[in-house]
């Protein structure tokens, strides 16, 4: 890691996915780093409720918040990658379009990123290669975990995501990968529009004529009859019991809140959810 003392002013960027952790932290932080930039890489495929949640955060922050655009556009990069759509083994969205603005936003300065990863996640996160970014996390350092979040939120007057409450859990486009198939259906349920659009990209690639499927295994079009939808539902509703089984001690907050304990481990890419 490359001595951010240097003769360049050291800048400090937090990073805002317009999901619940990164809101909190921004929150958290207010005040406490004097001259904070926030910023946020629009890919141009969120939800309406993401857009909503960063104006409600910008208002609360007094401090504009940067929204990038990589210029090139999603469907750009799929013709670039043969119709190749993302998966967790393809994750060339979060690459593209999160990672690459990033640092060409950050340039050749020194740069210290507050990243949004819990106390009671155990998992590395986002660290760039660049040797004048140095990522920092606040929340691990403090030992502020998932019912702490829930509280500086609500205390904060911000709230959750309003995507929360409809049921889906994380931030990011709104076909992303990592949704679990409950998420999908209250998407075709909540959205629509958004679902069909979605379904509109499992279509045959040019170089193989394969299809892919946002699902990995499972076609939207399969995925949106109503006997595999209400399955979906009953199986969705069988783990929730069982993980409220196993669940012991939910805090207070997360009570509070009318949600169970987030489990410590999330799937997902880091600077998409956080």
């Amino acid at each position: 890691m490359a001595d951010l003392r240097d003769n360049k002013k050291v800048r400090h960027i937090l990073s805002l996915s317009g999901g619940k952790d990164s809101a909190a932290l921004a929150v958290h932080m207010r005040g406490r780093v004097e001259g904070m930039e926030y910023i946020f890489h629009d890919t141009g495929k969120e939800l309406p409720e993401t857009y909503e949640y960063l104006d409600r955060l910008e208002a609360y922050l007094g401090v504009k918040i940067v929204r990038t655009t990589f210029g090139t556009t999603f469907d750009d990069l799929l013709r670039r990658y043969g119709g190749m759509l993302p998966s967790n083994n393809r994750r060339w969205c979060t690459k593209m379009m999160k990672l690459k603005p990033f640092e060409d936003y950050v340039g050749s300065d020194p740069c210290i990123n507050y990243i949004a990863i819990r106390a009671d996640e155990d998992r590395v996160g986002y660290i760039s290669h660049k040797p004048n970014i140095k990522a920092i996390f606040p929340f691990r350092d403090e030992g502020i975990s998932y019912p702490d979040v829930i509280r500086i939120l609500k205390d904060s007057g911000i709230g959750l995501p309003p995507f929360m409450e409809w049921g889906r859990s994380r931030s990011g486009c709104y076909f992303c990968f990592y949704q679990q198939k409950i998420e999908w259906v209250r998407l075709k349920h909540k959205h629509p529009d958004y679902y069909e659009m979605a379904k509109a990209y499992e279509k045959p690639n040019r170089v193989n004529a394969n299809i892919f499927f946002w699902c990995k295994d499972e076609s939207l079009e399969s995925l949106e009859r109503p006997e595999r939808t209400r399955q979906i539902i009953e199986n969705w509703k069988k783990t929730q019991e069982r993980e409220r089984g196993r669940r012991k001690n939910i805090p207070l907050a997360a009570v509070l809140a009318g949600m169970d304990f987030e489990p410590p481990t999330r799937e997902g890419c880091l600077i998409c959810q956080l």
